[in-house]
């Protein structure tokens, strides 16, 4: 059976609240090994760790997201530096980034936001896991001055923005967006993504591949986003399963 690690997950959402034990107590027996919790929010940060702690395979994130800024109190590097050390397996920062998708979202918040808690993952020796939708040209800039470890996940911009994320060291996730019918320009990214820069995730309860897109997703459905990825890769899927599993444990320092 396949092991793989689905690296960018939000168990913590309120999607799962119905069955979010059992979804994560059943992951094991369908071939996931390893599955990194992503945050949004304060609340998320908190839960993430808590689940972190409860299940041996779960690793996670703390960090508040580019659409969350406006709801997150003033004292927040100081409690996500408070969650960050009371448990081990919180790995990385995130999820942080830009999201400019809406026209009254706040810029410069957000801009400032990302940017402090890119200074605080370099304070604690963390890598990043970066969100930025319609938000390409302030991302990549500020990526640039900083120059963090981590990955820009749920990747949706071009081939050419693809190569700039390479060349600052950073890793490259991609979730069940290339099983779609109009997945070309994701799929024109993946070609320019070294395989040892690539990671594989879900983003769920979002982004279901097909044929499931449209419902909940969930881990178990990474293995369909693997397939379309390693066809355009040239290589067995379990190869490049095998090979993204270790990029991400190496990315988090999990052994």
């Amino acid at each position: 059976m396949m092991k793989i690690f689905d690296t960018h997950s939000h168990y913590a959402d309120y999607a799962f609240d119905e069955d979010r034990e059992q979804v994560l107590a059943e992951l094991p027996d369908k071939g996931i090994e390893l599955v990194m919790l992503a945050a949004s929010d304060m609340r998320d940060s908190l839960a993430n760790s808590e689940l972190a702690a409860k299940y041996d395979y779960v690793y996670a994130s703390a960090g508040i997201h580019p659409e969350s800024v406006d709801d997150t109190p003033t004292d927040y590097l100081d409690r996500l530096r408070e969650i960050i050390a009371s448990n081990p397996k919180v790995r990385a920062v995130g999820e942080i980034g830009l999201d400019y998708h809406y026209d009254d979202y706040d810029r410069e918040k957000q801009i400032r936001f990302f940017r402090e808690q890119l200074e605080l993952a370099a304070e604690l020796d963390m890598p990043v896991i970066v969100h930025s939708r319609n938000a390409t040209e302030d991302t990549i800039e500020i990526l640039k001055e900083y120059r963090p470890r981590g990955v820009v996940h749920c990747f949706s911009g071009s081939a050419e923005t693809a190569k700039e994320v390479i060349k600052l060291g950073m890793y490259i996730g991609f979730t069940g967006v290339l099983t779609f019918k109009n997945a070309k320009k994701a799929l024109k990214a993946l070609a320019e993504v070294p395989i040892d820069r690539l990671l594989m995730e879900t983003d769920c309860p979002y982004m279901a591949p097909e044929p499931f897109r449209g419902r909940r997703s969930d881990s178990s459905m990474i293995a369909y986003t693997a397939a379309k990825a390693a066809e355009v890769k040239g290589i067995p899927v379990e190869e490049l399963i095998d090979i993204t599993c270790r990029n991400g444990m190496k990315m988090y320092g999990i052994e």
